[in-house]
């Protein structure tokens, strides 16, 4: 990912638990944070150490990998989303489309970096979703989506009622995942609770509309949409909008390439 992250307001500063299963990983990202007034309260080297620290320690953000041993980092965050829902997750991946993502995203995690990400993007990511917004642009969201969705619906399994594991490749090896790949209920919510208005500022969303762009498109000012998005966020328990461009997609209210 690149680009500049917006300036943020002086608050307390994030406590963050680093769930990787290499050493060198989680000893170099504690160091970039902690120069740069982050607290990094714990570390983890698997999907079972991190579910058990979120419990424990209660941090403001989790950097998971995605591919540990023992429990990987979708199912723990899958668990941590649930267990601890003041968490924020931002995933950590070497791939940027990875299907792997994709699951995590309409579970509610903030985001994705890659690991090569800079020091200084690292803890703006950090700070970022800490403030409860999503890293992940939807434009980025929408790129992400399309590739997966439209894979589902050329194999045939665009109405399955799941989101599969992380397709095979064969440049990445397997570190340490155990049995079955993990199954992830796809993102349904009832949209019959949304106003014709809310259902088309969410359709919006999902083509990856900023909230000034849905205000030119809508011809109402950014303070109303905001209103609109967050009620919309309300009603259908979204975490943000990078899950709303996901669920976008699942129930169908874009279709990609549109």
């Amino acid at each position: 990912m690149s680009g500049s992250l917006p300036a943020l307001p002086l608050a307390a500063p994030p406590r963050v638990l680093i769930a990787d299963d290499q050493a060198l990983i989680r000893t170099g990202f504690r160091m970039i944070l902690t120069v740069r007034g982050i607290d990094v309260v714990g570390e983890a080297a698997d999907g079972v150490e991190a579910v058990a620290a979120a419990h424990e320690l209660r941090p403001d953000v989790i950097l998971m990998d995605i591919r540990m041993p023992n429990m990987d980092g979708l199912e723990a965050a899958r668990r941590i989303l649930a267990e601890v829902p003041d968490c924020r997750v931002l995933m950590l991946t070497t791939f940027d489309l990875d299907q792997y993502v994709y699951a995590a995203l309409a579970l509610g995690a903030s985001g994705f970096l890659l690991k090569d990400v800079t020091a200084e993007h690292l803890a703006a990511a950090v700070r970022l979703v800490n403030t409860g917004d999503a890293l992940v642009a939807p434009s980025i969201t929408r790129r992400l989506v399309e590739r997966f969705t439209g894979d589902n619906a050329q194999s045939g399994r665009g109405d399955r009622a799941t989101v599969l594991g992380p397709p095979e490749r064969p440049d990445v090896p397997d570190r340490g995942r155990s049995g079955d790949e993990p199954r992830v209920p796809a993102l349904h919510r009832d949209l019959a609770m949304l106003t014709p208005r809310e259902l088309e500022v969410l359709t919006l969303l999902g083509r990856g509309l900023s909230n000034s762009e849905l205000a030119d498109e809508l011809v109402v000012s950014e303070s109303t949409v905001k209103t609109h998005v967050a009620r919309i966020f309300a009603k259908l328990d979204l975490r943000d909008r990078a899950q709303a461009v996901v669920l976008a997609y699942e129930t169908k209210l874009v279709f990609p390439g549109a």
